[in-house]
Order: structure tokens, then C-alpha cells, then sequence
């Protein structure tokens, strides 16, 4: 079947755009979350499609006073890829790579319009390959860029304007799991393990990226820190190296507390970068393990959905729950230098991890 896309020179196999390869795990997906200077008026937005599952969904979701107030939407994709629009979430790509716009309409009293340019080039990060004993557990591509943010949200009447709004995207692509769960399980069994920290940090003129990966030893698989000046084009970013996370865990639960970055710049200066939480966001309101919207997840030709809930009311060691973001203001040291910023802390951590003291699929930490 021919598409939109058939008419770009962007093909990447002999297959018409509507086919990706093989893997019906394969996923193309945008992220997007703002805020304000002061650290008011945190959204995320998720949108995604499932080529091979014929499927795509969009979600949206902002904190106000406490409440994550959310809309869920899933549609037939029916094999064109080229359209960005699930029920009332669309996205308009204005200039490739560095500004985009993010449109939700009225859905029962939540809507928003939202432009988001780029304060640099995106940052390519490592490729992310990891198996669970033989089966391919993730194999995708991934850019970060942050932002700078204008526009509004509305929750019932209730605006919020963001003239310097701050905030993050990423688009990634590849296979990770998704829609409905494999019913051949891996052998032998084993616990799953996955321990994620992602920090994209806004300081006044420049941008710090950072993430680790690691196995139930604390040993990294996959990890990036490196500092981007305002205008800088892609790839010219400062790398650094040696970068080790250390978090401090709320007792009773797998979210931070704190969390601090160390590293070593180019010129051998150590740094140190340490994160504070202000508000915390559950990822399942962008569609993140939600039990009932799960990214990939059938809904039926199309299904629109509002949802409202207290990220505090909510057991924090169920499993819908683990994955959260944290906003945090932010200070680095270093380097004969301070500065102040925001920013997040993402936090996915399943299974065991010694470091931590998790010994278990989802035991929460001591005091």
C-alpha cells in the first residue's frame, strides 16, 4: 500500500513507508513537557505509532494544584503514517529539528496550543540495544532537545500562559514492547530489571543532558552527559565523562528524593550537578504502563477519554506507578562556576538493583 510518505526520499528499505521492517514491536514515537521559570504549569505529551500494529494514540496531561488532569486518545491508523493527528491531539512540524507545535483541542474542558523551539541542534544519543536473555527486549534511536515553550493550556476554564516557558522533547524510534504483552514468556523466568534516570536540565544559556542504563548491579549499559550552549548546531555539544548518578530514595518508594550527577569535563574539572523536587508527574497520564491505555494498546477505530487524579492518593509501588517524573530545580558547581536551573528527573526502576537496596520486582526503600 502506497502512502504520504512514498512521495518523500525518505525510504530506509525496499518497502513502501507503511512497512517497518519486520519486528511488530517497531515504534515511532514524539515526547514533549513544559513548564514555567518558576516551576507552574507542568504538562507532557505523548504520540505514537505502531505501523505494524495499525494503530496510533496521543496523549496529553498537566499538573494543577495537585491533579493530573489528562485526555487519552487511540485511533485505526490505517497504514498512514504521515497523518499527526489522534482525535483532539495534533502535531504540526514548522521547521524540521527545531520547532513544533503541539494542538489539543477541546476535549471536555481540557485544550491547549503549544509551539515549542529548540534553544539547540537535538542530541543523538547512544543507541539503546538491550536483550532479555535471548528475546530483543529494546533496539531504537533516540534525539533530546530542549526547549524553549509559548502558548497555553486550559483545564475548565482555567488558563495558564507560558511566554517563557521552558521545557523538553524527544522523538525516538525502534522496537521496545508495546500494545499487547507477549504470551510465550522468556526462559528460564527471571525478574524483570530495568533502572532508567533522565535528567534534561534548562540552565540560563545552555542546556544539560544526562541519562543512565543500568543492570541489577548498578553496571551502566547505556549512558550520556554532555552540556549544549544556546544556538549550538547538532552535534556541537560539550561531552563529559565519568558521569555517576547518585539518588537518594523517598523511604517506602522507588522515586527520589534527590538526586546528584557527578562528572568530569573535558579539561579533567570536576562537577557536580544536584536535583531538588518541586511536583511530581505519573507518566501512566501520558499512556506510560496505564492498564488501560497502554501505548499500542487496540481502542477500536477511535476512542477519546478524559482522566483526573492525585499523583499523592496513589500507592507508589504498584506497578502503573513506578515511572515518574519529577520537576526539580537544579544547581551546578564547578569548574569555577554556579548556576541555577530546572528541570526533570525521570525515574523508571523495576526489578533489583543492589546499589538502591531493591531486591524485589517493585519493594520500595528503606529508611
Amino acid at each position: 500500500m502506497l502512502t504520504k510518505g512514498d512521495e518523500y526520499p525518505i525510504h530506509q528499505t525496499p518497502e513502501p513507508i507503511a512497512f517497518s521492517g519486520t519486528d511488530r514491536n517497531f515504534y515511532d514515537r514524539y515526547f514533549f513537557c513544559g513548564y514555567n521559570p518558576d516551576g507552574s504549569g507542568y504538562f507532557a505529551a505523548a504520540f505514537g505509532v505502531y505501523p505494524h500494529l495499525n494503530i496510533a494514540d496521543a496523549h496529553f496531561s498537566t499538573l494543577r494544584d495537585g491533579t493530573q488532569h489528562c485526555v487519552h486518545a487511540s485511533r485505526l491508523l490505517n497504514m498512514e503514517r504521515m497523518d499527526l493527528q489522534v482525535g483532539p491531539i495534533r502535531i504540526e512540524v514548522i521547521e524540521p529539528l527545531h520547532k513544533v507545535r503541539l494542538i489539543i483541542d477541546d476535549h471536555e474542558g481540557i485544550s491547549a496550543d503549544l509551539v515549542f523551539t529548540g534553544r539547540a541542534g537535538p542530541l543523538q544519543e547512544p543507541r539503546f540495544t538491550r536483550r532479555s536473555g535471548p528475546r530483543l527486549f529494546m533496539d531504537l534511536t533516540r534525539f533530546t532537545q530542549n526547549m524553549r515553550v509559548t502558548g497555553w493550556t486550559s483545564v475548565d476554564g482555567q488558563r495558564i500562559d507560558y511566554s517563557h516557558g521552558l521545557g523538553t522533547r524527544d522523538r525516538s524510534w525502534g522496537v521496545r514492547s508495546i500494545g499487547a504483552a507477549d504470551a510465550q514468556p522468556v526462559v528460564p523466568m527471571a525478574l524483570p530489571q530495568f533502572y532508567w534516570l533522565w535528567a534534561p536540565t534548562n540552565f540560563p544559556d545552555l542546556s544539560l543532558f544526562a541519562h543512565v542504563n543500568e543492570d541489577e548491579t548498578g553496571a551502566p549499559w547505556n549512558s550520556r552527559a554532555a552540556l549544549a550552549m544556546d544556538g549550538a548546531g547538532q552535534g556541537e555539544v560539550l561531552h563529559l565523562k565519568d558521569e555517576h548518578f547518585t539518588v537518594d530514595w523517598l523511604p517506602g518508594t522507588r522515586h527520589a528524593r534527590s538526586a546528584r550527577l557527578d562528572v568530569v569535563d573535558p579539561s579533567g574539572r570536576d562537577h557536580q550537578v544536584t536535583w531538588t523536587p518541586i511536583a511530581q508527574f505519573q507518566m501512566k497520564g501520558i499512556g506510560y504502563g496505564h492498564p488501560e491505555w497502554t501505548h499500542g494498546g487496540w481502542k477500536g477505530e477511535l476512542a477519546v477519554a478524559r482522566e483526573d487524579f492525585r499523583p499523592d492518593a496513589l500507592d507508589p509501588l504498584l506497578l502503573p506507578h513506578l515511572h515518574v517524573q519529577t520537576l526539580c530545580t537544579a544547581r551546578h558547581e564547578g569548574g569555577g562556576a554556579a548556576s541555577d536551573g530546572i528541570g526533570i528527573v525521570e525515574q523508571l526502576v523495576i526489578g533489583p538493583h543492589h546499589p538502591s537496596g531493591f531486591v524485589g520486582l517493585n519493594d520500595g526503600a528503606g529508611s
